[in-house]
Formats: C-alpha cells, structure tokens, sequence
C-alpha cells in the first residue's frame, strides 16, 4: 500500500514534466501552436469485447420456496404427495398434521414450544453474582441472574463503588437466561435510570393490553454505563439491557441476544397428555425502537467470544476475580540496578518463563473492549472538555 501511495504521489508531477518537456517551445510575443487532436485508434476488427457475465443470483432456501407457493400449489403438492410417495402412510392426514405442527415451532422459534409435562426442576444458576473494580475507577457486576437476591447484592455493589468514586460501570448480562420477573429487572434498570424515563412496555396484542414500566427515583450514578450481552442473554436479561441503552445511552457489546423478551403461558394438551404447550403472549416494546422478539437484540459493537472461554472465565474468574482475564501483566524491564548488578531482567524472566511455562490464560475479548471503550471516551471527554 506505502508503494502504491508513493507511485500515486509522484505519478502527477512526472507526468507534468513529461507534458512540458514534450509541448514545443513558445517564443515571446508569438500565440501558442493550436492542438492537435490525436487520431483515436481503430479497434481491430479480429478484437472482441468481453461482456461481464452477470452473477446469477442465490438459490432460493426451503422457507423461500414453500412461501412462494400460493394456497392452491400447496394443496397440489400435498395431493402428488399423498398418491405417488413410495410410502403413502408417512404423507398421510395424521402425519401431515405433525409436520404441520413441528414447521410451526421450528418457524416461531422461542415463542413456542412443548414442555414435558411434568415440570424439570431448574439448575442452579452456574456462575454467581460477582463484583469487582476494574482499573480503580470502573464497577463491574455480573448479576448471574436477575431475582430479588440478586437485586439486594446489586444495591450492596453500586454503594460500595459510589463509596470510591467510580465514574463507569460495566454490566454483564452475558448468558443471564435463568427465569425472571420483569418486573425484577425494571428494579434494576430504576437503579440507573433518570427519573420519569419509560423503560419497556409489556403489549399482549390480543388484549390490546399494555403495561409500562417506567423509573421513579434519580439514581446515584450518572457516570459511562457499558452493558455486556450475548445469545445467552434472554428475557428480562434482555428488556434490562435494552431499557438501559434506551433510557442512559448506555452502549452495549457483545453479540445478538436470544430474541426472547416475552411473557408465556403454559396449557395443558389433555387430561392424559404427556406435554405442555408454552406459548408467548406478551411481548418487551423498548421505546423509540420497538419489539425484542424474535431477532434479539443488537450490540452497538460486535465482538464475539466462544462460548467455551467464556464459560471458563467465568468459572475462573467466581473465585480469582475478572481482572487477570482483562489486563496483562506489566513486563520488567531494564533499569539502574539491574545495569549494576550485571543482569538483564527482560532476557531472565523470558528464559525463566520457557522454562516454566503454564496453560495460556484466556482472555476476556469482550470485557477488554468494553474497558477500551470507556478509557477511549474518557480521554476525549477531558481532552474537548473548557479548562
């Protein structure tokens, strides 16, 4: 690239030296010689021209194709089916029907589902509630999940970062899809919201039915809020990052979350049957940008991390704490005594270190940006900031 700018960067004057040194010499007083037009070349007539191919466009998928179809190709197609299929039993009316019902769920993804019909006890929530200070002036939290315990450690965390003025706070709502009240997670976007902000709406079309969510109280904290989101992150988990980003401009990092901001209900299918229907009802409305369900959320910057290392961060970091997987350690270097002692502690430790050497420690990717970012935007606030 350095090439071809230099190319580029010389190519004018060169080409104007060879411009003058080729123009004829003009005496004083005498009118510029008029110019000549060059004769353009004839093609040959053996040359042919190359017309571009033009790209042929994708091939449709299944779902283009079947939705293509009017209602009386349908009928054609389930018709030729049922009398020509090597085996007419697998096309028959009851199967029809199941494979009807199975393209539903598979088209309305997490806003349907069927649920056995004796309720799985859940898991316990695999990474707890944590808290740190990052850099001595950013708070983060990862709540694990968003119950009334959660919330209580939530306020504990904020007051104890308030107590040693940090000015930036990173939410980590990444893999947070344990059930939750939305109503829970509005408590804790009130925590950090300016007072009288709408927040997200609850809408249940068919009722025609709405219930709004809005802050009360100004909070404490006025500072850079950065919130941490994956494909994990679902439900309220979800409303509560969108609310945060709608209501502070809070900026939000990661990748698209789940698409399930919804509330459901659960119907039995029979007296004997041995599966529940789960069907959304109500859908999350975030102000200003509309519906959750079904694409997710989007980060503001994408950055992906495998689901692997964070699950092994995250279960690291439960007992040694976020920082070793976000700041590298700072390498010695050469100084005064080092000179007087005859030793050069770079080549030392890298020796020390091939001797020695442990399992690499991952990092977190998305956390180190997030951090970056607030860093970035700190420097220019005080850089453009009246003295």
């Amino acid at each position: 690239m350095k090439l071809l700018f230099l190319l580029m960067l010389f190519a004018v004057p060169l080409a104007s030296a060879s411009a003058r040194e080729a123009a004829p010499a003009v005496m004083p007083g005498q009118a510029p010689p008029a110019p000549t037009a060059t004769p353009a070349a004839k093609p040959s007539p053996s040359a042919s021209v190359t017309v571009p191919a033009k790209a042929s466009p994708p091939p449709l998928s299944r779902r283009q194709l079947v939705d293509g179809l009017s209602n009386d190709e349908i009928q054609a197609a389930i018709q030729a089916l049922q009398k020509l299929y090597l085996d007419p039993g697998i096309v028959a009316d009851d199967n029809l029907r199941r494979a009807a019902l199975e393209g539903i769920l598979v088209r309305l993804g997490p806003g349907v589902s069927l649920l056995p019909a004796e309720p799985i006890p859940s898991a316990p929530q695999p990474f707890p509630f944590l808290s740190e200070i990052l850099d001595s002036h950013i708070g983060y939290i990862r709540p694990g999940s968003l119950d009334k315990a959660a919330l209580g450690q939530f306020d504990a965390a904020l007051k104890s970062f308030s107590e040693k003025s940090f000015d930036a706070l990173i939410l980590d709502l990444r893999s947070v899809s344990t059930p939750g009240e939305f109503e829970t997670a509005a408590e804790f976007a009130r925590r950090l919201s300016p007072r009288g902000k709408v927040l997200f709406t609850l809408q249940k079309p068919s009722a025609k039915q709405e219930r709004m969510f809005t802050s009360g109280e100004n909070p404490d904290f006025h500072g850079q809020i950065v919130v941490l989101i994956d494909s994990g992150t679902s439900g309220p988990a979800e409303a509560l990052a969108a609310a945060l980003r709608s209501a502070t401009g809070a900026l939000i990092l990661g990748s698209d979350s789940a698409g399930a901001a919804f509330e459901f209900e659960v119907l039995p299918l029979g007296p004997s049957s041995r599966v529940r229907l789960q069907v959304a009802v109500s859908q999350v409305l975030i102000p200003n940008s509309g519906a959750l369900f079904p694409d997710g959320l989007k980060p503001d910057i994408a950055v992906a991390l495998p689901s692997e290392i964070q699950n092994r961060i995250f279960r690291e970091s439960s007992e040694k704490g976020v920082s070793q997987f976000v700041f590298e350690p700072e390498r010695r270097h050469m100084n005064e005594a080092s000179l007087v002692a005859n030793t050069n502690p770079e080549i030392d430790v890298t020796q020390s270190a091939a001797k020695h050497r442990a399992p690499a420690s991952p990092s977190d990717t998305v956390l180190q940006r997030a951090v970056d970012l607030i860093t970035a935007i700190q420097f220019y606030e005080k850089k453009s900031s009246p003295r």
